[in-house]
């Protein structure tokens, strides 16, 4: 038996991680000025990830499916309670104070939805009927609109999305797809009008960020001049101008992808996708061989909720969907985040592990 085994490790995706991690510490050495105690810093975040990850893939599925209603019962108590008594800043109430730390309870919910509604299906024959989809739906709004009223509009959509996901991987037909859809739509005008200020006016600076280049079109310009300064083939590492000459905001977190772009061009582009790409093939790979529904419901929607992570920080950056705080995985700074990342990167080792276990 190999290392990878004994530790129930998928070694294809183990070693892609690795990669993309190190990508990481050589783009937020950049990204902060060179700074030595950032990277080690970030290295250390990246190690506990690692950790993190190589603990929950030694726990058997069965484990994630008993304690899923659990820990999602914990999580949306998790939210009540950051609404009453929840640390602020920049203007927004979604964080816990425990001592030192900060934990954002919201992150949790982009694991523990998912894991709730393939346990949810998983006790029914599948496709579901109207009922089950009901039920399911009522699980999924819960956390969304407490999310949603911190006020986190782009965590509240993105666990929106890990529970559509999940609804979709079941088998709802394409009637009842296009019927939320056009119940979406419609009830768009009701959604806008109760959106934040700042809210609309991202979605309004997507369209037009020339009209406040200085105040909230200023990201978007920014990160759109370090994307198309890259050209083919870069600027070079540590030469991206944008974030050493602190032209771009939030340069290690929301946008780190921009200082990538403008140090390695199109092609560095293209190789970094082809990894973000592999690992979500290894994910899928390893939900189509499965052996059981709640498995399957659960590796499929995790893999392709890192596709869609990938996506939206990736379409954020380039100016085609708003700025919405959602970080790119792993390549990102981040505290939170990177740890659920990392847990759910460990359920998909966990599944493919033991499932050859009990062959």
């Amino acid at each position: 038996m190999s290392l990878f085994e004994r530790w129930h490790l998928d070694k294809p995706l183990f070693m892609a991680l690795v990669a993309l991690a190190v990508v990481s510490l050589v783009v937020l050495y950049s990204a902060s000025g060179e700074s030595i105690h950032f990277a080690l810093d970030d290295a250390l975040r990246l190690l506990i990830g690692f950790v993190v990850m190589v603990s929950v893939a030694q726990i058997p599925p069965e484990t994630f499916r008993r304690w899923s209603v659990p820990v999602f019962t914990a999580g949306v108590l998790g939210l009540a309670a950051v609404l009453a008594i929840g640390a602020v800043r920049f203007g927004a109430r979604r964080w816990i104070a425990l001592g030192p730390l900060s934990i954002q309870p919201s992150e949790f919910m982009k694991l523990f939805v998912p894991m709730t509604l393939s346990w949810f299906f998983s006790r029914s024959h599948l496709p579901p009927r109207l009922s089950r989809l009901a039920g399911a739906t009522l699980i999924l709004l819960v956390p969304v609109l407490l999310i949603a009223k911190e006020p986190d509009l782009g965590t509240s959509l993105v666990v929106l999305l890990s529970g559509i996901i999940v609804l979709f991987l079941a088998g709802i037909g394409w009637r009842t797809v296009l019927t939320v859809i056009v119940m979406g739509v419609a009830a768009a005008p009701v959604l806008w009008a109760h959106m934040h200020h700042y809210q609309r006016q991202r979605i309004y600076i997507l369209f037009h960020p020339e009209a406040d280049p200085l105040g909230a079109g200023y990201h978007a310009i920014q990160a759109m001049i370090a994307v198309g300064s890259g050209g083919l083939f870069g600027q070079g590492w540590l030469s991206s101008s944008q974030a050493h000459l602190h032209f771009l905001p939030d340069s290690t977190t929301d946008f780190a992808f921009a200082v990538f772009c403008q140090e390695f061009g199109l092609f560095g582009n293209l190789a970094l996708l082809a990894l973000y790409l592999f690992i979500v093939y290894r994910g899928l790979r390893i939900a189509f061989a499965a052996q059981d529904t709640y498995s399957r419901l659960l590796a499929g929607s995790l893999s392709i909720l890192f596709f869609f992570d990938v996506f939206i920080n990736m379409g954020m950056v380039a100016g085609i969907l708003p700025v919405v705080g959602v970080p790119l995985p792993l390549l990102s700074y981040g505290g939170t985040s990177l740890l659920i990342i990392m847990a759910g990167l460990g359920v998909l080792m966990s599944i493919h592990s033991h499932r050859r276990l009990v062959n």
